[in-house]
């Protein structure tokens, strides 16, 4: 357009100025997409209160899932955590579930809580490890986008809890016996809970343990008040598993999730002991059948000479049946379990983060782990012999 030709258009220069407003506005506009509503680069949260869980030892930090997820943080995002009372934790992965390793801290917003909860997964009670009190806070702040992301994507697995969409009512219930080193056929089972219907899988376990003829259950999720609180809630349908504990014939060992603590040390001892004093077949379970009974299951394969592989094999069934997870059709996701699950089970009972699971002698620590808990050389003896299928 000319000079000649603005002056002779009415209200040219109107035009051009309102032109000129809206190319700016549309600028601002795509920026401000561009860099969140909100104007922040990178989420934070605030100084918030906490509280004390102590079932698993923790500290729920006073802001809903969503809430904190609505703030730009991510599962997979690294995050740092800073209490009130100068305890920092850096670096922290923030899962939707205890992907970390046995020992190592993270944020985790697990489906069911109230809220965000920073812990040591396995481990000691952050809440104590940190001093902290009612009256301290904690604010968290983001370290990295999405740093964590390839682990929380190969952990971040879910199950299905209708029996139909499994193909036999063993994988269904996490339910078979072990065949590792020297046990012998048929002595020991593993599964699901066959008294706690949460994922409705009890009754089924319940019918797989009375057809194998188990006749003393070593229970790691439990005590007796959550029993009881299974036996009198509507549509328990579980009789042989009532048989066999009002015969006595269930130990109920209430088991944490810390397998270097000295508690927990304890009462894996208490309930192999009890399995030597009485006769099987037996089952090790817990509610899944999964992390508690692979550490005891593993526990018992390696004392009876089980090698890696085979304690290996024996684990990563439960991977299958409750998520159809292969080393042949998801390696990627098997390894990491493999590595970031099981071995520092290994590892944590052998008291020994350097040695080659592959060439170690197992058995050797296994044995150790046992009497160092407080299990006497001759009670050893006797569980050995009850595995075998020599008494």
């Amino acid at each position: 357009m000319t000079n000649d030709m603005k002056t002779r258009i009415p209200g040219a220069k109107n035009l051009i100025r309102t032109v000129t407003a809206i190319g700016i506005i549309l600028s601002l506009l795509v920026v401000t997409l561009l860099t969140g509503c909100s104007g922040k680069s990178e989420p934070e949260l605030g100084e918030t209160g906490l509280i004390h869980e102590l079932e698993f030892g923790g500290v729920y930090i006073t802001m809903t899932i969503d809430d904190f997820n609505a703030l730009g943080f991510q599962y997979g995002d690294s995050v740092d955590v800073k209490f009130s009372n100068g305890y920092e934790l850096k670096d922290l992965p923030y899962y939707n579930g205890y992907y970390t390793q046995t020992g190592k801290p993270l944020l985790i917003a697990y489906p069911g809580y109230d809220y965000i909860k920073a812990a040591i997964n396995n481990g000691a009670d952050l809440w104590e490890v940190a001093n902290l009190k009612e009256t301290d806070t904690a604010q968290i702040t983001l370290a990295q986008k999405g740093k964590y992301a390839t682990i929380q994507d190969a952990r971040d697995l879910h199950y299905k809890d209708e029996r139909a969409k499994y193909p036999s009512d063993e994988v269904f219930a996490n339910f078979r016996t072990i065949e590792a080193g020297n046990i012998g056929s048929g002595i020991v089972y593993r599964s699901a809970s066959p008294c706690d219907n949460q994922h409705n899988r009890a009754p089924y376990v319940d019918a797989l343990i009375k057809n194998a003829g188990v006749k003393y259950i070593v229970n790691l999720s439990d005590n007796d008040d959550k029993i009881h609180g299974y036996i009198d809630a509507d549509g328990f349908d579980s009789p042989y598993f009532l048989s066999l504990y009002q015969a006595g014939s269930v130990i109920p060992l209430a088991l944490n999730m810390n397998f270097g603590s000295e508690e927990f040390r304890g009462k894996v001892v208490r309930g192999l002991e009890a399995m030597a004093d009485n006769d099987g077949p037996y089952l090790v379970h817990c509610t899944e059948g999964k992390d508690r009974t692979g550490f005891v299951c593993m526990l018992i394969e390696a004392l009876t000479g089980a090698t890696y592989e085979e304690i290996v094999a024996d684990y990563m069934i439960t991977y299958y049946n409750y998520y159809g997870i292969t080393e042949q059709n998801e390696k990627a996701k098997y390894d990491i379990i493999v590595s970031d699950v099981l071995d520092p089970m290994i590892r944590s009972m052998a008291g020994d983060d350097s040695i080659d699971l592959r060439t170690a002698d197992l058995a050797a620590y296994a044995e150790r782990f046992l009497k160092n808990a407080g299990m006497a050389a001759e009670k050893i003896d006797a569980l050995k012999t009850r595995l075998s299928g020599n008494q």
